[in-house]
């Protein structure tokens, strides 16, 4: 649980921030380069994987980093949303007799859905990284806006939303990580874990 905290709370700036590059033409006027290079960390690139790769790469990073963060929102507010035993009413599995409700917390739960549940949720997966978030669009753009972000806003406070995008997605990740971790070593739920601390989220 400790690992689960410390990541958590650790700042997001610890991802590799960028260097120079070009903007992307979806951000308009906000310029790609100044975009999550944040306090306390600043630039972080310490292996310069930037100067070594050049722009190109850079873009691809860039890309796939708002592509996890934005998942990874997604998951987290999951797991906390299922630990906190909020639940789609009725089956999962109607043939399995498997309601929404009977579906464990944590990564047990994964294992108790049916073989047809688990290849639907592939299936889905697949047609985002294929037609809806395709994986060679750089840009973030896929037609359902920066998270909020508004193409109208003057150049400064879409930065302020975009970093905000990123510095989120990499709390996210770090959280998503966490909890996982966390409960492969102690074999305990997030919301046992916080139990064990005197804390609920129930």
């Amino acid at each position: 649980m400790k690992l689960a905290i410390a990541l958590c709370l650790s700042s997001a700036a610890a991802f590799q921030a960028p260097a120079a590059a070009p903007a992307s033409t979806a951000l308009r006027a906000v310029d790609e380069s100044t975009l999550g290079v944040q306090a306390p960390a600043g630039f972080l690139d310490p292996l310069g994987f930037v100067a070594k790769d050049g722009p190109e790469a850079f873009v691809r990073r860039r890309a796939v980093e708002r592509k996890h963060g934005r998942i990874a929102m997604v998951a987290i507010t999951g797991v906390l949303v299922h630990n906190a035993q909020i639940e789609f009413p009725g089956y999962l599995s109607k043939s399995a007799d498997l309601k929404f409700s009977d579906v464990p917390d944590g990564l047990g739960g994964f294992f108790s859905i049916p073989a047809a549940g688990i290849a639907q949720i592939l299936a889905f997966c697949a047609l985002v990284e294929l037609a809806w978030w395709p994986a060679n669009n750089y840009s973030g753009d896929y037609g359902c806006g920066f998270f909020g972000t508004s193409y109208n806003d003057d150049p400064e406070t879409k930065a302020t939303k975009l970093n905000a995008e990123l510095a989120n997605g990499r709390l996210a990740m770090l959280g998503i990580a966490g909890a996982m971790f966390a409960e492969g070593q102690t074999g305990e739920t997030l919301a046992q874990q916080f139990e064990n601390l005197s804390f609920s989220i129930v």
